[in-house]
């Protein structure tokens, strides 16, 4: 009697790709892919058009530092194509409270801007928006949530969970 194979379960690309992603990210002072990721839901597609974040800048920590001292902001190094730098520029305050909102604390100090072309070659693909119908579902359950912000990012993550990104 010849013994039974044992079959791993498929494991979607998106679980190897971080894997590999993040360390290079991380070298350009990234803790983590998502801002990369999601630039365009965090500035909007309009900005993120027009710009790209390159890395993130520490600023030097010094040797004999309290372990209790506030952690020192770091600088977000935009590429920006052409004449939008002066507009990012003045909408720098905003774009650095919506970063910081993502990351979910204050990493983010102030803005460098570097002009030049972007690598579109770099950008994600756009994810399929949600089944309607799982949509309709997930804007029931959050009905209760008053920040619109809130209850509209809620009501997608709802529906892509309850039918999947390609509307199982």
């Amino acid at each position: 009697m010849a013994p039974r194979q044992k079959y791993s379960k498929p494991v979607p690309l998106a679980d190897f790709v971080r894997a590999a992603v993040d360390p290079a990210l991380a070298k350009q002072g990234f803790g983590e892919s998502s801002l990369i990721l999601h630039w365009d839901d965090i500035v909007g597609e309009r900005v993120a058009a027009c710009s790209e974040p390159i890395k993130l800048q520490w600023p030097p920590r010094p040797a004999k530092r309290p372990p209790d001292a506030a952690i020192e902001p770091a600088t977000l190094v935009l590429r920006v194509s052409g004449a939008m730098a002066l507009e990012i520029q003045h909408m720098a305050p905003i774009l650095i409270e919506r970063v910081n909102s993502h990351l979910g604390w204050r990493a983010v100090g102030k803005l460098a801007i570097r002009q030049g072309p972007l690598s579109k070659t770099n950008r994600p693909a756009r994810v399929a928006p949600p089944d309607p119908q799982a949509l309709a579902e997930a804007e029931k359950a959050t009905k209760g949530v008053e920040d619109e912000d809130l209850r509209r990012a809620l009501a997608r993550l709802g529906a892509r969970a309850l039918r999947g990104p390609a509307g199982r």
